[in-house]
């Protein structure tokens, strides 16, 4: 398919504007740490397990440090200097913290530099070990991908969702079988207000299967064993979001995940968790992503279903550019960023899947070499299935024209309830029907020069740039204040897990950045 005729130089100007929108933000929020980075640094290093009462033992140990007033200077340090004071590993410390037998002091206020300086040695080692088991990992994908080989792109992406990891892998492993490429597990009902992370194999989810590390490593090699078999690799994604994103994007690390849903945003707005909380979390989660070789997933098709899809298009627009130079800030490559958007305009609206192509393709244009993540219809599914599976089936055509990379397929009893294996089957061959039959049709048809496709990606992105310069003059937080995405208001000060928000010490030292970040400066480690 030819090219928009889009202007260029107003791309790049938004574009400018998005990475001073992210930078300032940085900016303000790299003089904190939370207790979630502080935990999944602690989970990095090798803390895992519970208490006798089942609480994780990194929310004992940061709990413990926060009490002792350590934890502004980070987690790292102060738990290193105990294993060589003690002569305990890792998961020793973190044990006896729980048992009340070892109450962790502070190197830096020790008379004797040697202290802080073995500390440090002995966090960076441990750093080192782990970041050489994730790089494997990432050779360890690369290699499987090579041998099995992977679908073209659109990959179909299709959910599971039983609350029982067992009926999970029976259900994922079926959808393989008939023609899924990346398989997301959706996580239980609430679990992203949760603040801890729930431990191994977990049966009783509702609405979705809790994200636990063992639930990672189950899933992974179900799949790893029915890609070998079907000879394609099959993709793992789960939610790397709410108030434990870093841990999460810690445990898909270490167990080879493939994707995460990981939104600059997407917490604050939908999840009312707090905005300093959130900036911080997401930039130590993308880092941890990124080293691993994840593809993350952005969440502007959510601003679609509480927002109209026409009116509020320059939004999805807007924030996919503020999504982007957040996770070039950590270190993501476009190939790495599944930027977020939906199919999701009235369809009683005259022309609208006119107007859908233009939003998909100018989307496709302004990231040539994002990822792109494209989302069904289901704001306006009525539990008509006839209308719905064609509502999904122009979905597919929009998708497969406009050269989408991820794309989540649509049910047709959306509205209904969660789907069965017959409607992922369902699914999974109209898309099939659609993708197979339209393969090529993007190389053998033109925009028509000036037509209403055009004109209305062309009237998107002058929106987007407006917008985008009202955000850059007000700041990130009080557009988000003002209701700007998704028609939702939220505050600098406001909701959950600000009490986990910590100001650095001038001695604050994480292991990880130093490591994971491309070209590193020394503030990140200092």
């Amino acid at each position: 398919m030819s090219h928009l005729t889009l202007d260029q130089a107003q791309i790049d100007r938004a574009r400018n504007m998005a990475r001073r929108i992210a930078h300032q933000v940085y900016d303000d929020m790299q003089r904190f740490t939370t207790t979630s980075v502080e935990r999944a640094t602690l989970r990095l290093m090798g803390v895992d397990g519970v208490d006798e009462n089942q609480v994780p033992l990194p929310n004992r140990l940061v709990s413990h440090l926060q009490a002792q007033g350590l934890l502004a200077q980070g987690a790292a340090l102060p738990v290193a200097a105990a294993m060589a004071e003690h002569g305990l590993s890792i998961q020793q410390v973190a044990q006896t913290v729980a048992a009340g037998q070892l109450s962790l002091q502070n190197p830096l206020t020790s008379s004797s530099r040697a202290n802080e300086a073995t500390a440090r040695s002995i966090a960076n080692e441990l750093a080192a070990r782990t970041c050489e088991r994730i790089a494997a990992n990432r050779a360890t994908r690369d290699s499987a991908i090579t041998r099995c080989g992977e679908a073209r792109a659109p990959w179909l992406y299709l959910i599971v969702a039983t609350g029982n990891i067992h009926e999970d892998i029976v259900q994922a492993r079926a959808a393989a079988e008939q023609g899924a490429d990346v398989i997301a597990v959706i996580r239980s009902t609430g679990q992203s207000l949760l603040d801890y992370v729930p431990y191994g194999a977990t049966t009783e989810g509702f609405g979705g299967t809790y994200a636990t590390q063992e639930n990672f490593k189950l899933m992974r090699a179900a799949l790893d064993e029915v890609g070998q078999r079907i000879g394609r690799y099959i993709r793992l994604t789960n939610y790397c979001s709410g108030l434990c994103m870093p841990e999460i994007a810690a445990m898909g690390a270490m167990e080879r995940l493939d994707m995460m849903l990981n939104d600059s945003m997407y917490g604050i707005i939908f999840r009312d968790i707090n905005m300093q909380r959130t900036f911080v979390d997401q930039f130590f989660s993308r880092m941890v992503n990124a080293y691993a070789g994840i593809i993350i997933n952005t969440g502007e098709d959510n601003y679609l279903t509480t927002a109209d899809a026409c009116e509020a298009a320059h939004t999805v627009l807007a924030s996919q550019l503020i999504n982007e130079q957040f996770a070039y800030l950590s270190g993501l490559k476009p190939e790495q960023m599944g930027l977020g958007h939906a199919f999701e305009i009235n369809p009683a609206l005259e022309n609208g899947f006119l107007w859908e192509l233009a939003h998909a393709q100018l989307v496709r244009q302004v990231f040539p070499e994002a990822c792109l993540k494209y989302m069904p219809p289901t704001k306006h599914m009525t539990g008509n299935i006839f209308k719905g599976h064609i509502q999904d089936a122009l979905f597919n055509v929009a998708s497969v024209l406009t050269q989408q990379n991820i794309h989540l397929l649509g049910m047709m009893t959306e509205a209904i309830h969660t789907p069965l294996m017959q409607d992922r089957f369902l699914a999974i061959q109209n898309a099939r029907y659609v993708f197979g039959n339209l393969r090529d049709l993007h190389e053998e048809i033109q925009f028509t020069p000036g037509g209403r496709i055009e004109q209305r990606a062309q009237q998107v992105l002058a929106e987007t740039e407006a917008l985008l310069g009202q955000i850059e003059q007000n700041g990130l937080p009080a557009a988000i204040a003002q209701g700007t995405f998704a028609d939702i208001s939220r505050t600098l000060t406001g909701g959950k897990g600000l009490d986990g928000v910590i100001p650095k010490a001038p001695g604050y030292f994480n292991p990880f950045p130093a490591r994971m970040l491309p070209g590193a400066q020394q503030e990140h480690t200092s």
